[in-house]
């Protein structure tokens, strides 16, 4: 589509701000124009936003021209952060208020277009605003949509919805998030006059199809799996200009103080050779770390911090100072991963592996924003094992080879909020309840069976300690309809979202009562007055520790220490676990001769030789010691005795975190089981450690033979209902479905209240497991 079918106004405005469409808008203005269902996949900085809004303001400025633009709004643009959402509001101003003047100009005034953002920041000033004059686009979030769908005046306001544009809709695909928003997003449509277009905007995935059954429903797949909807997929071609970066010294299996130091030289080095760069980690304990000693060589000015740990203002300071150009680096986590706009950014350090291909390119996209620009990314390996992870990154890149993505199937505890938030305002047949959770496309395999227990449970309650809840529905038997009680709308609306609840602390600054951050409780409650610790890359000194806050004061000069928080370092995805495995059997099948075995290396992957150099040095030492390269067909038991002359048993298997954190409790809880004897167990990505103790022997083959495919289910589910995992997970798992309230009476329940209730729960609905 030519820009010739668009509105002379607006034809006019964006031939002064662009030279030529990109790929992602000639190929995907057709389709909407047309009122298709169109899913763009594209690269940051491909100009996917506007191929989705351009098509909505011609609309919008074609009704205004012809006087018939009513007051309510049409379109709904719904993105998971909301950093993003402010963004988009900002950029979006632009060309209404340029389109408003250019009418002006040719004497055909435009009514105003009104575009406002709506999320948990908003203010109830300008929610009010909002509801009696609604904009005519609204920009959201995933839990303000839902929030929205829920209240009287916020159901009215979105009735006239016409356009829904969901953004990143790629980052909440795997995960909880994904299915409550799919719920909110066909409850949506359910409630409209007319029907949807749905607009949907990400990163490029593998499948890409699966995203479009995501945007689009089950009500909308061809009978051969097919979305009905136009896919526009322009990132697999992109170039990328990635390289590894070694420190002087060679990698060992950790990462020395030394090592540090030469690769943060290093980083200095590259951070002055360009005008902004972003250097990445994997935690935010890292951040605090890498941004404090970056500073101490570029000056504390020339360096921000970004996490999700960190308050929305320091975190919009950091990024208005990038986009200023103010500072040179910025420290981040995932927390800037995803399309906020930070301005052109020159350069991408990845300190580490990110585990995930995925991440790798949507942080290296980062870079090269701008249209035609070419990413530049430089990965710092710090250890041996990151090395072999990070070459075969470079490999998967320069193959096109991406994560799988893997929607969740029918969670029940978001369907239980999304049944009580769908019942609090309206009656329903439970027949046209289900109906509409099964066009919701992660539901589309949802047993009535599963679907009437969830109704029963939310209609019957549950009894604990203190008394019965957890009842939010009235269930009419005989007509077989169901609709809220009195608690329902204020329930789900005050404790609804997929995103689980953490039991950090607020961090304060006294006296000023401003909010800094958060720190993880363990932490909080280990600190004392006096203490110093980083955040923000800012120094803080404990003034005291109360419930739920840590109150501070600024500390400028004095030797910090630095915070942490538990279980956030990702582990590596199948896919790239795949990668290192293909990359060790490749270079195997090579080291009778060094030379042919590192030019396999550079030709597959890209990296430089003395990368290549390391990676087959390493190999091949580990296959002196084991006898053979272990990888996804080749499993090795190592058995030896510690300095204390107890045996450890080490089992190298290279398939991620997530498959080896599952084999070891389970192999642990068969070994307790079998031997009557408690062991320790620990997993990594490459493989499991198990601590036997000196009182155990066994015969090294013989691990093998523990589990199989008849035994590992019962037995990984007796391990992991012994684990503190499943406490917190349960705990997460109620409060997503309401039987406990994360708000009461207007207020947050603290965080160990949450606990015991959990607990109370537990013991309420499964006795024997807390016996």
């Amino acid at each position: 589509m030519s820009l010739s079918r668009f509105h002379p106004l607006v034809q006019e405005w964006f031939k002064s701000r662009f030279p030529q469409p990109t790929d992602a808008q000639i190929q995907g203005w057709p389709a909407i124009a047309e009122g298709r269902h169109t899913l763009i996949a594209a690269p940051t900085g491909s100009g996917k936003t506007l191929a989705a809004f351009l098509a909505c303001i011609d609309s919008l400025v074609r009704q205004g021209l012809a006087g018939e633009i009513p007051d309510a709004t049409q379109v709904v643009y719904v993105s998971p952060l909301k950093a993003l959402s402010n963004d988009i509001q900002k950029n979006l101003q632009t060309p209404l208020e340029e389109i408003a003047q250019l009418a002006e100009a040719a004497g055909t005034p435009l009514p105003e277009i009104r575009a406002a953002v709506r999320t948990g920041d908003t203010r109830a000033y300008d929610r009010t605003k909002m509801a009696k004059r609604p904009p005519h686009i609204l920009i959201t979030t995933p839990e303000s949509l839902y929030i929205l769908l829920t209240s009287r005046s916020g159901r009215q306001g979105l009735s006239s919805v016409t356009t829904l544009i969901l953004d990143e809709i790629h980052a909440v695909a795997d995960d909880k998030r994904g299915s409550h928003l799919s719920l909110s997003v066909e409850r949506l449509c359910a409630l409209a006059e007319s029907p949807i277009v749905r607009i949907g905007l990400s990163a490029t995935q593998r499948p890409i199809e699966e995203v479009g059954r995501l945007l689009v429903g089950s009500g909308s797949i061809d009978a051969d799996g097919s979305p009905d909807c136009l896919i526009v997929d322009t990132g697999r071609s992109r170039t990328i200009d990635l390289a590894i970066q070694l420190p002087q010294r060679e990698l060992g299996p950790v990462a020395t103080h030394e090592m540090w130091a030469e690769a943060l030289d290093e980083v200095t080095d590259l951070v002055r050779g360009h005008d902004t760069t972003l250097v990445f980690v994997n935690t935010r304990r890292l951040v605090e770390r890498v941004s404090h000693q970056l500073s101490d060589r570029l000056g504390g000015d020339a360096v921000v911090a970004h996490h999700g740990s960190l308050s929305r203002s320091t975190r919009l300071a950091a990024e208005q100072k990038l986009k200023g150009g103010q500072v040179k680096v910025c420290v981040a986590t995932a927390s800037l991963e995803l399309g906020i706009d930070i301005g052109v950014v020159d350069l991408v350090c990845q300190i580490g592996s990110p585990r995930s291909i995925g991440v790798l390119l949507q942080r290296v996209g980062r870079s090269g924003h701008q249209v035609g620009g070419i990413p530049k990314g430089r990965l710092f390996p710090m250890t041996r094992d990151e090395l072999a992870e990070c070459v075969a990154l470079a490999r998967a890149v320069k193959h096109g080879n991406l994560d799988t993505l893997i929607i969740p199937p029918w969670p029940v505890d978001v369907l239980a909020q999304q049944i009580v938030a769908t019942c609090a305002q309206e009656e329903l047949p439970e027949e046209d309840l289900f109906a509409m959770c099964r066009r919701a496309y992660p539901y589309r395999d949802l047993p009535r069976e599963k679907f009437d227990q969830v109704v029963d449970v939310l209609a019957n309650g549950f009894t604990l300690r203190q008394g019965r809840g957890g009842a939010y529905l009235h269930r009419d038997g005989i007509n077989l309809k169901v609709k809220g009680r009195r608690g329902a709308p204020i329930a789900a609306m005050t404790s609804g979202g997929a995103i689980p609840d953490n039991a950090d602390y607020d961090v304060i600054l006294d006296p000023e009562e401003t909010f800094v951050g958060t720190v993880n409780e363990d932490f909080a409650i280990e600190s004392l007055a006096g203490d110093v610790f980083l955040l923000g890359n800012s120094p803080w000194k404990i003034r005291r520790v109360e419930s739920g806050k840590v109150r501070v004061e600024e500390a400028q000069g004095q030797p910090p220490n630095i915070p942490f928080w538990l279980g956030e370092a990702p582990g590596r995805t199948w896919e790239l676990s795949q990668e290192v495995s293909d990359l060790r059997e490749g270079i195997d099948q090579r080291l009778d001769n060094h030379a042919d075995a590192q030019r396999w290396v550079v030709s597959e992957t890209g990296v430089d030789e003395e990368s290549s150099r390391q990676l087959v040095a390493y190999l091949e030492e580990g296959k002196r010691v084991l006898g053979v390269v272990p990888s996804k067909t080749k499993v090795v038991a190592e058995r030896f005795f510690d300095e204390s002359g107890g045996m450890q048993l080490v089992i190298h298997a290279p398939f991620g975190a997530r498959i080896n954190r599952a084999w070891g409790m389970a192999l642990r809880k068969k070994i307790c089981r079998t031997f009557d004897f408690e062991l320790q167990a620990t997993a990594t990505d490459d493989g499991l450690n198990l601590a036997l103790g000196p009182g155990l022997s066994m015969p090294v083959e013989e691990v093998f033979t523990y589990l199989n495919e008849n035994t590992i289910q019962d037995v990984l589910q007796q391990a992991i209902l012994q684990a503190p995992l499943f406490g917190t997970r349960w705990r997460w798992n109620a409060t997503r479905a309401l039987a406990i309230l994360r708000h009461t009476g207007g207020r947050k329940v603290p965080a160990p209240l949450l606990r015991m209730r959990s607990d109370d729960l537990l013991a309420s609905v499964f006795p024997a497991q807390v016996a």
